[in-house]
């Protein structure tokens, strides 16, 4: 049986979070272990690892760096990119900024918004900012990283459904998010979520 006590005391025994942990450290791992409840290990342990990364180090959601114009140039059907604007299917004046990226791992484009909503029961293209609140970012995260939103690769393209995940494993499955980018430092992570996670009594 999971406890969370422990999984917590483990963290801080960690190099990933401890000696200490934040109150808003505390609630961005809570939100991550509710909505990774039920999933492998290794599954889990990835999830906490890059939103370790994705996120700072805060385990909070954020929004993506840039204003409004940076946005604009970057996402709308307007900007300097409009074949990236009808990818993420932005097709409105303001689509740009109004569905930057947000949340744990970054949600970004009108369509990527649609597709989450449901998935999560909450209208996201009505009220993209909800995408920044640590309960709904979670449910984003696991739900795009199980069926492979962000890059056509999911959790189970790399990791083990039972038993613990290698460092190997690890590397390769930062493709789940961004081609090969940090994977070791993530990887790295990862085996410290998943020490914490065993501690925890996560099956």
């Amino acid at each position: 049986m999971r406890n969370d006590e422990a999984i917590f005391d483990a963290l801080r025994a960690s190099k990933e979070l401890g000696p200490t942990l934040s109150d808003s450290e505390v609630s961005g791992v809570s939100a991550i272990l509710t909505a990774m409840a039920g999933s492998p290990v290794a599954y889990a342990a990835y999830a906490l690892a890059t939103a370790y990364k994705e996120t700072a180090h805060t385990m909070q959601p954020i929004n993506e760096f840039g204003g409004d114009a940076y946005f604009f140039r970057r996402y709308d059907p307007k900007g300097n990119r409009p074949d990236i604007a009808r990818m993420l299917g932005n097709t409105q004046p303001g689509d740009g900024a109004l569905f930057h990226g947000r949340g744990l791992v970054q949600l970004t484009g009108r369509a990527n918004y649609a597709k989450a909503s449901p998935k999560v029961g909450v209208d996201l293209v009505a009220h993209p900012e909800k995408a920044l609140e640590p309960m709904i970012a979670a449910r984003i995260m696991r739900e795009g990283m199980s069926d492979g939103w962000f890059t056509g690769k999911s959790f189970a393209s790399y990791l083990p459904a039972t038993g613990q995940a290698t460092t190997p494993q690890f590397i390769a499955a930062r493709r789940i998010i961004n081609g090969q980018d940090c994977a070791g430092e993530i990887a790295d992570a990862a085996k410290g979520f998943q020490a914490a996670l065993l501690a925890g009594g996560w099956e």
